[in-house]
């Protein structure tokens, strides 16, 4: 049997405005600081999963701060990528790390799992799901990219820019944007 068989494959579609103020709504309600964090960060971002399950606390703050904008190494590329960091996603990660009590070192996102450091890419996705399924969203027609190309999306539409989504995303060729 086919691994790919009733699948759906190729790539995933972005998330649309509306369902991004959906998803947030729901984690504000329900009071999930940790997701609330998670999910503006990845939009925000523009990260692989990999590397946003990896983040560690003094990567995206100095002190009780969050930062404005942040720089880290991509594990794919091992190229040096900055992200800004809006204020509404400021405010939900440093909630989240007052919440946690996290210390500048630790992973931002550390797992309950005692034999991993942080959330895996397959818990990510796991937590994605969720979010897209709260909305009544099929989890299956998006995954953890849907978060990274999201934002990048957004501008595209309104700068028709496409160079600048390529430096944002941190991609070397034009045709992989």
């Amino acid at each position: 049997v086919p691994w790919n068989k009733g699948r759906l494959v190729g790539q995933k579609a972005p998330l649309k405005l509306k369902e991004i103020w959906a998803i947030r709504i729901r984690l504000q309600l329900a009071d999930k600081a940790r997701d609330l964090a998670l999910f503006n960060l990845a939009i925000d971002s523009k990260l692989r999963g990999c590397d946003l399950v990896s983040l560690r606390v003094l990567d995206v703050a100095h002190g009780k701060a969050v930062l404005p904008r942040a720089m880290i190494m991509q594990h794919k590329t091992h190229r040096p990528v900055q992200f800004e960091i809006t204020e509404q996603t400021r405010q939900s990660v440093a909630a989240w790390i007052n919440k946690a009590h996290l210390a500048s070192g630790q992973y931002l996102f550390p797992s309950r799992v005692a034999k991993s450091p942080h959330l895996s890419t397959q818990q990510y996705a796991r937590i994605v799901a969720r979010w897209l399924g709260s909305i009544g969203l099929d989890a299956s027609a998006y995954g953890t990219h849907t978060m990274r190309r999201t934002k990048a999306t957004l501008i595209d539409r309104r700068t028709k820019n496409l160079w600048a989504v390529q430096l944002l995303l941190g991609h070397t060729k034009l045709e992989s944007t």
